[in-house]
């Protein structure tokens, strides 16, 4: 499990990760959060974006019901695992090894753009905002953002998820996103069920 002190953001940090197989986040299974979103927000299929695919669930998920979704993640070797995975399914769906901040992504718009666990790894204040301007950048007018961030409620723990304040989440992304819904909950019944956690919707703004 990774400690608060060990968020590498670096590409080859990521790799190594994934070629270790030390991957805490990962549980195999489609978010139940996510679930939850698409169907309390009545979100029909359309264009989406997953922010760190990671082994591809939740994209591979996601396309199964019917989006069209691009997955990116940092890690080259992540992207293989989620290609195999979605050969294996025969889901159509499209994966890249990239850096969603700084690497072009032909097929934006998207209508949809989800990170299980992406935006609460910056510490830096800057760093969020710039996180949330890039997904505003990427959304087709209106279009939503579903986010689940690691919470500072709950008792004091030495690992798990990244832990942010709702003031923080807002001030990141309120120049950028109406916010929808901001519901406090467990991050992973499973793997974390000791960690508070936020349900991000957010819906980007049209200027």
């Amino acid at each position: 499990m990774t400690t608060h002190g060990e968020r590498p953001l670096d590409r080859a940090s990521w790799e190594q990760r994934y070629t270790d197989g030390d991957l805490p986040w990962d549980t195999g299974e489609p978010d139940g959060h996510l679930r939850g979103v698409i169907e309390h927000h009545d979100l029909a299929p359309c264009r989406a974006l997953e922010i760190g695919c990671g082994t591809g669930t939740n994209a591979i998920w996601l396309a199964q019901q019917g989006f069209d979704v691009t997955g990116m993640d940092l890690s080259p070797t992540a992207v293989a695992s989620a290609e195999a995975k979605r050969a294996t399914l025969g889901v159509r769906c499209d994966l890249v090894a990239g850096d969603f901040l700084t690497d072009d992504l032909p097929r934006a718009p998207y209508e949809f753009v989800y990170d299980r666990g992406c935006f609460h790894i910056f510490d830096d204040v800057q760093a969020r905002a710039g996180f949330a301007s890039r997904v505003g950048e990427l959304l087709a007018p209106e279009g939503v953002w579903h986010s689940l961030i690691g919470s500072t409620d709950g008792p004091p723990r030495d690992a798990g998820p990244p832990r942010r304040s709702a003031a923080a989440i807002i001030a990141a992304i309120e120049p950028h996103f109406e916010i929808l819904e901001l519901t406090s909950t467990s991050f992973d019944r499973e793997r974390h069920s000791e960690a508070r956690a936020w349900v991000l919707v957010a819906r980007r703004r049209v200027v």
